[in-house]
């Protein structure tokens, strides 16, 4: 349907009625067929499929022009499967049939296809105006992403997850369950590696026992027939597991979490439905039965059948498990409420430096920080301020549910006043802050004591390099979590700090994809960046990261397609495909994370800035890890040739303007004391030549084996005027250009300036070139 083929507003309603009439019509066949076959055998089936897709490389390697998203689309079946189940009672007869299969498929992806075309036709003249211009776009996002969007983590980190964010609870589940958050978050893994490693134990288990069985029938000498019989009566327990792993691969038994996880039937009971339990999908109203209403799996994501419960929907037992567990709880243990909340506040606020704290060594850690606004004279709170070297992360922390369980299409205000509460709020939290930062060049920090405000610290703006505002909810809120910079309310603070939101889901893959300090600041940076660009879409935080590793300066690619094509909107597909490899892997603790590339001799030198972590180490990491593929080799070449003859020149130093951005190295031996005046004029002289104000530098010490042993960052500053005091800089400088050295300024360079040493007398002729003796000189 081409709605810009329909001229009138009402031509374009009764386009919308015809899409949502046609979406319940799917809806009731898939319903008439999934009730009247054996559920066991349908999931059996349905399964199979997505096995087969793997095997055959659908899922693996997507072809992205194709529209075809077999996992995605089985996903959207399973979740049918569980509507139905959960809606009508079991009839006294049912019997399989492969064509209706085949149909239930088609009807599926043609039920997508429908709630695609209504998501768009319905968002076109929307009476919606919460957001502004903006708010039609948002509108057909948050309807896409509602039919369309699960299991955005990734399951080998679902016990990860669960262990973090329900410890606080610990000893009410103990006391509800009978069971601690440590063995719940077991149990949700346990649940997610049944979907990942069910099939192939399964037919490994198969596999092995028909091995067995043949060994056995060689050694008795007996036909496979009768050695079977025997085998049987000699291990029943074999004989018991291969039924299970039969049950595995064409019953449905990888969903069975009644045999696959050790969670108890009381904690089960409150996260499944009976059969015929839930009464309001299929409820003869309009969008009966459609992707639109509310799915009973976003409620309750087990579903019990004959005596054990199943999580048929491999994904909303991850996206909606955690806030259906937390909800029963709450519904059994009512005045646990205020408590809870306490709790669920600690935890959020606490999870960024908590989860990263490898990555922000020795951060200076500020929680719940309290001032008084200078335009209100109100005392005003913020979450956690994370001072580390010159980056400061302010994080306003949202612990309630990431999303509403009401549909966008039934209810799209209550959508709306989710993305209020959760990033709008955090945004103009964090506006306040800056505001409050700029308002002096010193401010005070507060921390509440006994209803008392007291000091607990001072900042200034001016220290800081990067500042980075961040929005963080306790589960994914994707799309949103990467769509909010489009919403007219935000804007980069003070013009220049983009404003992030990110879930406590993304920090334990951000945790591993960038175990460093100086790759985890960087990554920000350009974070930040992409965050204050409008019409720049990647999906969610995957995507960014997946961009980041691909791409580096993702930020610098996307003005560069938007200049040249003069477009408005840049959009990015399937970024996130090298982390989601990754931890698709059986063996991803073990294997290589995927990295940037880097030379080895830059990583050596990286790798000593962060071991050294002095003054500036950030900076210099950035800047480095800005240069481009070819900035970086030549830059490394350079290092590995001075490196290598370090024991003949014991004091050497080059000059880089790798992607235009100037950088001074000077390496010396180990066994060299440091003079950092003459390191320091040696880099002025190379700022005045360079027309720079200033150069960053880095001194990389090495020792006899070759090693980085440590690097730290320094600044050389080019003198405004000429001084007696400064006369030998001036006179560097001079010597440099006498030489026609390339200027530092170029768009791309390797080594403008390049100068070594080898060890000499007092009394000899200066290195440097200036005809006094070295004494008069550099050996000042």
């Amino acid at each position: 349907m081409n709605m810009a083929m329909l001229e009138t507003e009402e031509q374009r309603e009764a386009a919308v009625l015809e899409l949502r009439k046609e979406m319940e019509k799917t809806a009731a066949k898939i319903r008439s067929l999934v009730v009247k076959m054996p559920p066991k055998d349908l999931l059996g089936y349905i399964y199979s499929q997505r096995i087969m897709g793997v095997m055959a490389g659908a899922l693996s390697s997507p072809d992205e022009s194709d529209t075809h998203d077999p996992i995605n689309e089985i996903q959207f079946l399973l979740e049918y499967v569980h509507a139905v189940l959960a809606s009508d009672n079991a009839p006294s007869e049912v019997e399989f049939h492969e064509a209706d299969c085949v149909e239930l498929f088609s009807l599926s992806n043609n039920l997508r296809q429908q709630a695609m075309l209504f998501a768009m036709a319905s968002s076109i003249d929307s009476p919606n105006k919460e957001f502004g211009s903006a708010t039609a776009d948002i509108e057909f996002h948050a309807k896409t992403a509602w039919v369309l969007l699960r299991g955005n983590r990734h399951q080998v980190l679902e016990g990860e997850f669960y262990r973090y964010v329900l410890a606080p609870h610990d000893d009410v589940f103990n006391e509800i369950y009978g069971i601690g958050s440590n063995d719940i978050a077991e149990g949700f893994q346990e649940i997610a590696d049944s979907y990942r490693l069910g099939f192939d134990s399964a037919i490994n288990g198969i596999m092995g026992q028909y091995g067995a069985v043949q060994k056995f029938a060689e050694e008795q000498g007996k036909s496979l027939e009768e050695a079977m019989d025997e085998w049987a009566k000699k291990e029943p327990t074999q004989i018991n597991a291969a039924g299970l792993a039969l049950d595995d691969m064409f019953f449905g038994g990888v969903a069975n979490v009644s045999r696959h996880t050790k969670l108890p039937p009381v904690l089960l009971t409150d996260l499944a439905y009976q059969r015929g339990e839930d009464t309001d999908f299929f409820a003869d109203d309009e969008f009966m039965g459609t992707p639109f209403r509310t799915l009973p799996s976003r409620k309750k994501p087990l579903i019990k059948l004959d005596a054990d419960y199943y999580a048929i929907d491999p994904c909303f037992i991850r996206d909606a498990g955690y806030r259906a567990l937390l909800f029963n709880l709450l519904q059994r243990k009512p005045d646990y409420n205020e408590l809870f909340k306490e709790r669920q506040k600690v935890m959020s606020e606490a999870a960024f430096h908590d989860i990263l704290s490898g990555q922000l060594p020795n951060a200076v850690v500020y929680q719940e920080v309290y001032y008084k606004d200078p335009v209100t004279k109100h005392w005003s709170e913020n979450d956690t301020l994370i001072l580390i070297e010159d980056v400061l992360y302010l994080v306003e922390a949202k612990a309630g549910a990431a999303a509403t369980i009401s549909s966008p299409a039934v209810d799209f205000k209550r959508h709306a006043q989710s993305v209020q509460d959760l990033i709008i709020k955090a945004y103009k939290q964090c506006k306040r802050f800056f505001d409050y930062l700029y308002s002096a060049e010193e401010v005070p920090l507060y921390n509440r004591v006994n209803g008392e405000y007291e000091e607990c610290g001072r900042i200034r703006h001016s220290k800081y390099r990067v500042m980075i505002p961040i929005g963080l909810t306790v589960e994914s809120f994707s799309p949103f979590s990467s769509f909010c910079k489009e919403l007219p309310i935000i804007e980069p603070l003070l013009g220049k700090h983009g404003f992030i939101s990110m879930s406590i889901d993304d920090l334990f893959v951000l945790k591993r994809i960038l175990p460093t300090p100086g790759q985890f600041s960087h990554y920000m940076e350009v974070r930040q960046s992409v965050a204050s660009i409008r019409g720049a879409h990647l999906f969610d935080e995957f995507d960014h990261l997946g961009a980041y590793i691909t791409k580096n300066r993702i930020d610098q690619t996307i003005v560069d397609q938007t200049r040249k094509n003069s477009a408005d909107l840049v959009v990015f597909n399937g970024m996130s495909r090298v982390v989601d490899k990754f931890f698709e892997s059986e063996s991803w603790e073990t294997d290589q994370i995927p990295q940037q590339n880097f030379p080895d001799e830059l990583l050596k030198m990286l790798s000593a800035l962060d071991a050294t972590r002095s003054q500036g180490w950030l900076l210099a990491e950035s800047l480095i890890r800005d240069f481009g593929d070819q900035a970086r080799h030549d830059l490394a070449q350079t290092l590995l040739e001075l490196r290598n003859k370090i024991d003949k020149y014991p004091t050497r130093y080059f000059a880089f303007s790798g992607d235009g951005k100037p950088l001074f190295v000077w390496m010396q031996g180990t066994e060299c004391d440091v003079d950092w005046q003459k390191i320091t004029d040696k880099a002025s002289a190379v700022a005045l030549f360079a027309k720079v104000s200033t150069i960053d530098g880095v001194v990389v010490r090495v020792s006899t084996a070759g090693g980085y042993e440590t690097a730290n960052h320094f600044k050389g500053n080019a003198p405004s005027e000429r001084t007696e005091a400064n006369e030998h800089i001036f006179e560097d400088a001079k010597h440099m250009s006498q030489k026609k050295t390339a200027p530092l300024s170029q768009p791309r360079g390797h080594v403008p300036v390049s100068t070594h040493t080898k060890k000499i007398g007092r009394n000899e002729p200066c290195h440097c070139g200036s005809g006094k003796k070295y004494k008069r000189c550099h050996g000042r």
